[in-house]
């Protein structure tokens, strides 16, 4: 495992080796030993796969407040997508910042969001699937949502938003209030 810092503190990308010859590919997704480089005795609490259709979709930006803030390890499995990281750390001098990653199948690449991170991805491809492992169970009492469109965030969708849940079309713009996240 290579970790390769990102303009965002504490953001990383995580590069896995992959093993191939004319039967395929073998790629270890997990090894404790391992994930102890990205954060000394990190947990993983549940695992979960999102499959997304249609190229155009855009899932996010989600993140989780205290008690419940989670750290998040995410994989593409199936497809292609930009995925997005906003810092959300009160304090943090990249506040409201964001960073963006493009996720491929074939790629041995993943995001590792530490607590205070909002997520989000835009699907590049049809049929796309992510693994996600998360160190804190999904709380809807402590469920967090920026909007995908926020001018106060400014992100740079690659493709036209096609489709967002209307969950996600829901959520206010950041307004003066906003105070983030404590970690």
């Amino acid at each position: 495992m290579k970790l390769h810092r990102t303009p965002l503190a504490d953001l990383m990308l995580v590069e896995t080796a992959a093993i191939s010859d004319e039967r395929g590919r073998f790629t270890r997704v997990f090894c404790q030993t391992e994930c102890d480089l990205l954060r000394p005795n990190l947990r993983w609490a549940q695992i979960n796969i999102s499959s997304t259709f249609h190229r155009g979709t855009v899932r996010g930006m989600h993140f989780q407040y205290p008690p419940a803030a989670e750290a998040k390890l995410i994989r593409c499995l199936s497809g292609r997508v930009i995925d997005i990281a906003v810092d959300v750390r009160i304090g943090s001098p990249t506040f409201l910042q964001w960073h963006a990653v493009n996720l491929d199948e074939s790629q041995p690449f993943q995001v590792f969001l530490p607590e205070g991170f909002a997520h989000g991805f835009q699907a590049l491809t049809d049929d796309v699937k992510l693994l996600y492992l998360h160190t804190v169970a999904w709380s809807r009492e402590h469920e967090g949502r920026l909007r995908y469109d926020d001018p106060a965030l400014g992100i740079d969708w690659p493709l036209p938003v096609t489709l967002v849940s209307e969950k996600d079309r829901a959520v206010s713009f950041i307004g003066k209030d906003f105070a983030g996240v404590c970690t």
